[in-house]
């Protein structure tokens, strides 16, 4: 076993971000023709001219670029987040009713006009990371005026979290789902995830009493709701009053949720409840070990009643199982916490990394073999889980973060 050390990790880890993922996204994601960022290329790098732009591909590079930066003090990081921001503020964003859009054609007109919480949260999300890597305060402006119509229209007063979509002026709309392969409830797992991850992005740099009561009703959501009664798996799809609509659990969000709600108690600065959310993680992060770990080192995506479902090893749960795992380490001092996590990073290494065309496979079979027909780049795939890996374990192994 290789990487064992700190330093040998790092260096690792360094060399991935600044020679694999960033130069990609440099090199091949700008569209010279309509403005922006591709919309689609294939594993071979062959764009699709016709593919919509998608919002979260957008915002994601936005939040990508703005914290790269942060880290690298790039010309070329700083000028590509100012390109993502300039087109997310004046394509996405809906000038008659605020919110953003969830796809636009590829020449910049409105494809899709729905108001999808999960889209308005990774725009908090992106608009506060470039607010701090930048400092410009019309991007923090921007996303505390997207904060303020989540809880308008789509927080339930009632039984508590967040529905899942509404129509264009924020009213509710019959088909609530995120994408054609998931449920039509009003409720789910993945959606909550996102806004908690973009409310702790939001909170440190707008300190907000209302914000942090939202963040800590939204961490209490899913200890009492979204987690499972032994609290080690996040349950997928709920109806209005969070009754569960599903029975799988996928063992990416699992281990992304582990070291996502830490750093959400972690914002809120309070020490009992992070000390309580820390031992959650860890009964979360020790089932992924058990349950969702292969031998190779990779993380199967899907399981039911301990039962693996689907043992296709996609590119974001590996990305997410290295900064789970290393976070799960760094609370208990478990090596084995630690190994697994590198054994994780190596897997992604041998397996996910595309050597010939660079960045990541979407994702391999559980014997290796990558799936060429999924895309490199799309609505879906972009540098936000592989290159935030980089950046949290460069983080937290050179500050010693814990």
């Amino acid at each position: 076993m290789s990487l064992l050390t700190n330093e040998a990790f790092t260096e690792a880890v360094r060399r991935e971000l600044l020679g694999n993922i960033l130069p990609f996204w440099r090199s091949h994601s700008v569209d010279n023709h309509h403005g922006g960022f591709i919309a689609e290329m294939s594993n071979d790098l062959r764009t699709r001219p016709d593919a919509a732009k998608g919002l979260i591909l957008n915002a994601r590079l936005l939040w990508t670029f703005s914290a790269a930066y942060r880290c690298t003090l790039s010309a070329e990081d700083k000028a590509l987040a100012v390109r993502a921001y300039d087109y997310l503020t004046h394509h996405f964003i809906d000038p008659q009713h605020g919110g953003c859009f969830w796809a636009l054609s590829p020449d910049g007109t409105v494809h899709d006009d729905k108001k999808k919480i999960y889209g308005q949260a990774f725009c908090v999300y992106a608009l506060s990371e470039y607010h701090c890597a930048l400092g410009e305060p019309k991007a923090v402006d921007q996303a505390i005026d997207i904060f303020h119509r989540i809880e308008d229209a789509s927080r339930d007063g009632q039984y508590g979290g967040y529905f899942e979509t509404v129509a264009r002026d924020w009213t509710p709309c019959d088909d609530v789902r995120l994408s054609d392969k998931d449920l039509n409830e009003k409720k789910s797992m993945n959606n909550h995830l996102h806004v908690l991850e973009a409310y702790t992005s939001l909170l440190r740099a707008w300190p907000d009493k209302l914000l942090a009561q939202r963040l800590r009703e939204l961490i209490d959501l899913f200890e009492r709701r979204i987690l499972n009664p032994e609290q080690t798996h996040l349950q997928h799809f709920f109806a209005e009053d969070w009754t569960p609509r599903s029975d799988s659990y996928t063992f990416g969000h699992d281990i992304e949720g582990s070291w996502l709600l830490c750093e959400a108690a972690e914002a809120l600065g309070d020490e009992g409840l992070l000390r309580h959310i820390r031992s959650v993680a860890l009964r979360m992060a020790r089932a992924v070990l058990h349950e969702g770990l292969d031998a190779d080192g990779g993380l199967f995506y899907e399981a039911r009643n301990g039962q693996i479902i689907d043992s296709n090893k996609e590119w974001w749960p590996q990305a997410e199982a290295v900064v789970g795992f290393y976070n799960a380490w760094q609370l208990s001092g478990d090596p084995v916490l630690r190994e697994a996590a590198i054994r994780c990073w190596q897997f992604i290494q041998n397996r996910i990394v595309d050597h010939v065309h660079g960045e990541w496979f979407w994702r391999v079979s559980r014997d290796g073999v990558p799936d060429d027909s999924m895309p490199k780049v799309s609505a879906w795939k972009c540098p936000y889980h592989n290159g935030r890996c980089c950046l949290e374990i460069l983080r937290r192994v050179e500050t010693g973060v814990t």
